[in-house]
């Protein structure tokens, strides 16, 4: 007997067509037919089977562990924009071992290292391809050096690409725009890095990065918020060994300062350092200057003077 009824599914009520012996579905109440896990409608309190004929669209083959989906799944890793063609080029692996796991013969491996070199030579085209390969190979260098998430590296690679459509690289370094990519992805995430910490792990110097990123940043329509002193806290409390209430402290300082309009025009590392290093006075764990300044790659003449503005705002004695 084939009728109409309505069921409630994962909490949406719709209309189906059953097929049951022994039940009028008119009478079954929505809330007793449930979705299994394997797709099919039940009739919870008889455990009948309502509608079964359904699509399966996982896998063919079963696994049971992490390990085996991985060896049995026939797909690769997800596009990504830090690879100059988003990975969806194929690889020949390095092992030099056929599908058994059997070594290859000295013919077979000679011919494989061939066949490894032309395919890594036809990944790219042309010119423009190779350039856009080794910036974004640089992002990843430099990424991987500063110690940013992966995040980061996807923003900076989207950055630089668009960059690229827009035709801002010419006549400017790659290394310099690529760079410049960086600085801005890790403001855009919210990741402090200073351009003095950027410009260590870079090919350029600091006055061509910083120049370059406000180039692009204009030209692209990046709107970049100012950077917040407190992000930098945490960082340059751990390298300099402080306590959370050291951390805490420079954090009021910094908040409290910052009201007063003490930050417009300010660099935002030095701001942050002299705050640390107020606090770790007042907190009785005192760190020199000088100290502070090399975490923070500043001087210690910024460090006095923001020092001096920041207590004279708190109202308190030098």
């Amino acid at each position: 007997m084939t009728r109409s009824t309505r069921q409630r599914v994962d909490g949406e009520t719709q209309h189906e067509e059953g097929d049951a012996e022994g039940i009028d579905l008119d009478d079954v109440d929505p809330e007793d037919v449930v979705r299994t896990s394997d797709g099919e409608l039940m009739h919870e309190p008889t455990g009948l089977i309502i509608e079964n004929d359904r699509i399966d669209r996982g896998p063919e083959w079963r696994a049971f562990t992490h390990s085996e989906r991985q060896e049995k799944s026939r797909v690769g890793a997800p596009t990504t924009n830090t690879m100059h063609d988003k990975g969806l080029t194929t690889t020949i692996d390095w092992k030099n071992e056929d599908a058994y796991g059997r070594s290859l013969s000295s013919e077979k491996r000679s011919q494989m290292h061939r066949l490894r070199k032309w395919q890594e030579r036809i990944r790219t085209k042309d010119a423009g391809e190779r350039n856009l390969q080794f910036a974004l190979s640089e992002v990843d260098r430099m990424a991987s050096a500063l110690g940013v998430p992966q995040s980061v590296r996807e923003v900076a690679s989207v950055i630089y690409r668009q960059a690229l459509n827009e035709d801002l690289i010419r006549g400017r370094s790659i290394e310099g725009v690529s760079t410049a990519a960086l600085y801005a992805a890790c403001r855009k995430e919210g990741i402090p890095r200073s351009l003095e910490e950027i410009a260590e792990v870079s090919r350029v110097d600091r006055k061509e990065i910083g120049r370059t990123y406000r180039y692009i940043s204009q030209e692209l329509g990046l709107e970049m918020r100012p950077v917040d002193p407190k992000k930098y806290v945490p960082r340059f409390s751990s390298q300099l060994d402080l306590s959370e209430e050291v951390q805490a402290k420079a954090k009021e300082i910094i908040d409290t300062t910052a009201e007063e309009g003490l930050l417009s025009g300010k660099s935002p590392t030095g701001f942050a350092a002299a705050a640390i290093y107020a606090a770790s006075l007042l907190c009785n764990e005192k760190k020199t200057q000088r100290e502070v300044a090399d975490v923070a790659q500043v001087t210690e003449v910024t460090i006095r003077n923001r020092y001096q503005e920041q207590i004279e705002a708190m109202g308190l004695s030098g």
